[in-house]
């Protein structure tokens, strides 16, 4: 433990007990904050994820795509089934539930821009758009963007697991000096809001899973509850290691989500999914960059508060927990494995979820009579229950969406536990258990504090507050992950050459691999 771990966690605590102190003084801070970077700044959180994304693709495509995330010779540590499942469940696993039906119900009743009349079948395509917006192509551009960087740095550089040690092409000795230490402090704290957001919807979601199935009252009180047993299922789960709670964990989410998306699918009105899904992807492609540059110029202001500065600002502060987290489990893929599988996956995944279950909710609002957009007006938290109550079994179904959002807030929280714990560890990649338990509780502590403030808006502003200084450091991260690509040896040599394998002192070796890509190791290996 050094300078990061505690200038870290003291931030941390003055947080928690300014909020215990003064919370109204607190949100009132956060409040004007949010005003004045969406009002000067909003601009950076539609521009970052779009450059981000063509860099990617272009990286992709490139003679860089061969690169390996690791030595020439290094293969990957998961099978592939299992590194996508660690992929969609640990990183952004709670929104599926939080918003997969919540975003486009809400979306249909008050359409992004005016761009259609509410409660229209263009409101129903619009709202679909907007909603792959948000969870898409432009999120997973800020994981992938981070997750190859520091992935590179690690296992091909052989540098620490710290976001500083990404600075040093740009910095120099600079970067493992104050200035470095202020970077992973940055990071520290952008990452402990960027999860406790997600704990605080979690918490929301799950007391209102339970109420309807057990009747329990709702409010701050039983979410808190909700709060401390969770912050101790996902401490217990990240101490026991990468390789069984957060993998097992993993698998076990998808079984069940896809149960479910399987479920309404079929049950539901299938005809009607295929074709809004098949729509929504036609329209959200042919407006793409219209729509990811679309601003406030007409007044727009608060409703990109609420959703698309919201989403960019949050996927933003969970920049280098995803990326630590997806270089972690990324070891021995190449550049354009990487680049496909993380940007093409979940996409796709998050895409089809909206639809089936986002689709269903729309479809009984307009053509069955029923007032899930309502209800979800009323509490965003009700949507994905209310819809199931108009299938079989809803008892059975909202049990399952219950487990799956608990198991979602263990999976996501015990990630972030393990990547808060090695960055303030010098970035071990094995940190020690009281570490880990401590972020747990830091954790736990700030999403109480945020639920007693002001529930779900005091979690929006502090999101967008924490992770405006992050921007400048997600654009450091690609200046300098750039620049040590471009004089990687196995990037400027021709296919049919020897690969020229870098030790960490910066010396080549030669070596008579092949060209990594005609490794079939998209089916990946067990190792563990």
């Amino acid at each position: 433990m050094g300078t990061v771990f505690w200038v870290s966690l003291a931030v941390s605590l003055i947080f928690v007990i300014w909020g215990v102190v003064a919370p109204t003084q607190q949100m009132s801070v956060m409040s004007a904050g949010l005003n004045r970077i969406t009002r000067d700044f909003g601009w950076a959180y539609l521009v970052l994820p779009l450059v981000l994304l063509v860099f990617l693709i272009v990286l992709a495509f490139s003679r860089f795509g061969r690169v390996r995330l690791g030595s020439d010779d290094d293969r990957p540590e998961f099978a592939t089934h299992t590194w996508i499942a660690m992929i969609l469940c640990a990183v952004m696993g709670i929104g599926l539930v939080s918003y997969g039906i919540a975003e486009p119900v809400s979306h249909m009743w008050d359409p992004p821009h005016g761009l259609a009349e509410p409660g229209t079948p263009q409101a129903a395509v619009v709202a679909m758009q907007y909603s792959f917006y948000d969870w898409g192509l432009h999120a997973w551009a800020i994981f992938a963007a981070f997750g190859l960087a520091i992935g590179y740095s690690m296992y091909r550089k052989k540098r620490p697991g710290l976001v500083s040690a990404l600075f040093r092409p740009l910095l120099g000795r600079h970067a493992d000096g104050p200035l470095g230490k202020a970077i992973d402090v940055f990071t520290v704290f952008a990452t402990l809001f960027g999860t406790t957001t997600s704990l605080g919807l979690g918490a929301l979601q799950i007391d209102n899973g339970l109420n309807r199935l057990l009747g329990t009252p709702t409010g701050t009180n039983t979410q808190v509850i909700v709060v401390i047993v969770v912050t101790v299922l996902f401490s217990l789960s990240a101490a026991t290691g990468l390789k069984r709670g957060i993998r097992y964990t993993s698998e076990v989410n998808l079984s069940i989500a896809s149960v479910l998306f399987l479920f309404v699918l079929f049950l539901g009105p299938t005809s009607f999914l295929v074709s809004l899904f098949l729509e929504s992807v036609g329209r959200y492609g042919n407006e793409f960059l219209l729509m990811s540059l679309r601003g406030p110029a007409f007044g727009d202001v608060a409703w990109l508060q609420r959703w698309t500065y919201f989403m960019m600002a949050w996927w933003v502060s969970w920049g280098a927990f995803v990326g630590v987290f997806l270089a972690r489990i990324s070891r021995g893929r190449t550049i354009r494995q990487f680049v496909l599988v993380v940007l093409g996956m979940p996409s796709i995944a998050f895409f089809t979820w909206f639809a089936v279950f986002g689709g269903a909710a729309i479809e009984l609002d307009m053509n069955h009579g029923t007032d899930i957009a309502s209800a979800t007006a009323a509490d965003i938290n009700s949507a994905f229950y209310a819809t199931l109550a108009e299938f079989p079994l809803p008892v059975l179904t909202t049990a399952l969406v219950v487990i799956l959002a608990v198991l979602f807030f263990v999976s996501g929280a015990d990630a972030n536990t393990y990547v808060l714990g090695m960055i303030t560890t010098h970035g071990s990649e094995t940190p020690r258990t009281p570490i880990l338990l401590l972020w747990g509780a830091m954790t736990g502590a700030l999403a109480v504090i945020l639920l007693l403030s002001g529930g779900l808006s005091a979690l929006q502003q502090t999101v967008i507050v924490a992770s405006a200084p992050f921007v400048i450091v997600i654009v450091g991260v690609v200046m300098s992950f750039w620049r040590d690509l471009r004089e990687d040896p196995a990037a400027v040599r021709a296919p049919a050459e020897p690969i020229a394998a870098t030790d960490p002192t910066g010396s080549v070796a030669t070596t008579a691999s092949a060209d990594p890509d005609a490794d079939p190791d998209l089916e990946g290996s067990e190792r563990s």
